[in-house]
């Protein structure tokens, strides 16, 4: 399993790559950041008495974390299997949303698949949980 300070740091590392694979702890750890850096936006608008500056905040934010956030669930979409273009499926209301959770908490696809090798989640590789893909790094071990 992907460590969440890992996940953060290679979610910034891998900006706007759409290749390979995403663990799904390495996604979620992700998601649960960005919401704490929302509700943390929020909180610093409530402390300088302006709804308006953590607007701003949250929606600078938001911005910035875009491109990774769409790439980060095309990836995790390869892990199991799906292509990118599956994460469009959250458009649809309601069932879209659910389905796409349903999607992203669905256990990776054992070895490789046509996305690259399977993320290495075992930890039997020196503390290296996240391998696999075509990451543009030789940060990864693969299985």
């Amino acid at each position: 399993m992907t460590s969440f300070g890992d996940a953060v740091k290679l979610f910034f590392q891998n900006y706007a790559n759409f290749t390979g694979r995403a663990s799904r702890s390495m996604y979620w750890w992700v998601m649960l950041f960005n919401f704490i850096v929302g509700c943390a936006c929020v909180v610093i608008g409530w402390i300088f008495s302006s709804d308006t500056f953590g607007d701003i905040l949250s929606g600078l934010y938001s911005l910035a974390v875009l491109v990774p956030s769409l790439a980060i669930s095309v990836r995790r979409m390869h892990d199991i299997g799906k292509g990118g273009g599956w994460i469009f499926i959250s458009l649809i209301p309601i069932v879209g949303t659910i389905w796409f959770i349903v999607l992203c908490l669905t256990d990776s696809q054992q070895g490789d698949n046509r996305f690259g090798p399977m993320p290495v989640a075992n930890g039997n590789n020196g503390g290296n949980n996240f391998g696999g893909g075509n990451y543009g790094g030789n940060n990864y071990k693969t299985v």
